[in-house]
């Protein structure tokens, strides 16, 4: 298995498959439907004859059960890579038997990946790390996941002695730039529960994500020759600067861990006569995220009394803490971590500091918990993953498929 999940991630990344935020298109590019019928060829020819791609580029697929009375589940992946780092012309490179030091992924460069930077990578001394050139990210994040999943679809097919019920394959676009569960359609998926294997860290199981909310602040100033400003000029950047400050430096993304919120500033431009802001308001409490949500629109009301009025505020709620729906039928999450522990994979039972196209779809009636890739550093050109870890997701999936069987005895 170890062979085959290393090849087929290595043919994946050559697929540029970036999501783009500003194409409001289903997919948002062209590569990840040129990918989607790319994954569909494949599957079929795996024997899952349902495979088939839909015109948003949602792929889905069944493996036929091969013993009565299991309950049907799912395992989704996202198609789309991150648009913070290109995709494009990723050239992937083996680091054999990883001796703990710095990674110089670009000499002429000077691009290095280093354990005192990310120290998580001292925990794989010793394995082997499929590593970028430095000029791209790798794309573990999600296409890890895909080739994990497809190799374990493909080792069932060939062992049928392993008895499992039906298993449904699903591949979603455009999940990093929070569309992925937009047009998935729960009910023609057909799964009673499901898994999202777009974690970081071998071992990562995580049932408890971020309630999340977007927020854009629009600031109309008055622009006036700075010679005779006096009393006259409103700049709107200075405005910004002050909502910036409205917010505690003790509550932002580089100040927080674990279950600790967040407002996080994503985005600011503009100039004297206009400036737009983005926010994203991050917690895991219900509560705490309907005060944070409650903060910003007071700390705006104040800013419009000193102003007369010139801030506008668009606030949107994006995602739930999917908690609220894994919890009533936990036992997934409790297979999940004792499948991990038969394939000698330590669990890691985590919050998201983030969210998934799982939180929604468990709000949509599918709970579906989030599994590991075994990637590391996403979203960067330091993106790296142990082969380790493609190999014991892989074998972690079969094992799932096949607790779900064993409970019938």
């Amino acid at each position: 298995m170890r062979e085959k999940v290393v090849k087929r991630f290595l043919k994946y990344v050559t697929f540029d498959t970036t999501a783009n935020p500003k194409n409001a298109n289903c997919p948002s590019s062209e590569g990840q439907r040129v990918f989607a019928n790319y994954l569909v060829e494949e599957l079929k020819s795996l024997g899952l004859e349902d495979a088939h791609v839909d015109e948003n580029s949602y792929v889905m697929a069944t493996l036929k059960g091969n013993t009565e009375g299991v309950e049907t589940i799912g395992f989704i992946s996202h198609l789309d890579t991150a648009p913070d780092v290109t995709g494009k012309n990723v050239n992937p490179k083996i680091i054999k038997n990883y001796d703990g030091n710095d990674i110089v992924l670009n000499k002429e460069l000077n691009i290095i990946t280093s354990p005192k930077d990310y120290p998580d990578l001292k925990k794989f001394v010793g394995e082997d790390l499929i590593v970028t050139d430095g000029t791209t990210l790798l794309g573990a994040d999600d296409k890890a996941g895909i080739a994990e999943i497809i190799t374990a679809v493909e080792y069932l097919v060939n062992n049928p002695e392993i008895k499992h019920g039906d298993i449904k394959i699903g591949f979603t676009p455009d999940e990093e730039v929070g569309r992925g569960a937009n047009l998935f359609n729960v009910e023609k998926f057909g799964a009673r529960y499901a898994y999202t294997i777009d974690g970081g860290i071998m071992g990562e199981l995580q049932y408890e994500n971020f309630n999340a909310a977007g927020a854009t602040i629009s600031i109309q100033g008055r622009n006036v020759h700075p010679g005779s400003a006096k009393n006259k000029l409103i700049n709107a950047l200075h405005i910004a600067a002050e909502i910036s400050q409205m917010f505690p430096q003790s509550e932002r993304p580089e100040t927080t861990e674990e279950y600790e919120g967040f407002y996080h500033l994503n985005d600011i431009n503009g100039n004297v006569e206009n400036a737009t802001m983005v926010y994203i308001i991050r917690d895991h409490s219900k509560e705490k995220f309907e005060h944070r949500k409650q903060y910003m629109k007071d700390a705006i009301s104040k800013i419009n009394e000193r102003y007369n009025g010139r801030v506008t505020l668009e606030l949107n709620d994006q995602y739930y803490n999917m908690k609220e729906k894994v919890e009533p039928v936990k036992f997934i999450v409790d297979i999940a971590e004792d499948a991990m522990k038969e394939c000698d994979i330590t669990p890691i039972i985590v919050p998201i500091r983030g969210g998934t196209d799982g939180a929604r779809l468990s709000f949509m009636g599918l709970p579906c918990p989030n599994i590991f890739t075994g990637g590391l550093n996403f979203h960067s050109k330091n993106e790296c993953i142990p082969v380790i870890a493609l190999e014991k997701c892989s074998n972690l999936i079969v094992k799932i498929a096949q607790k779900y069987a064993e409970r019938l005895r």
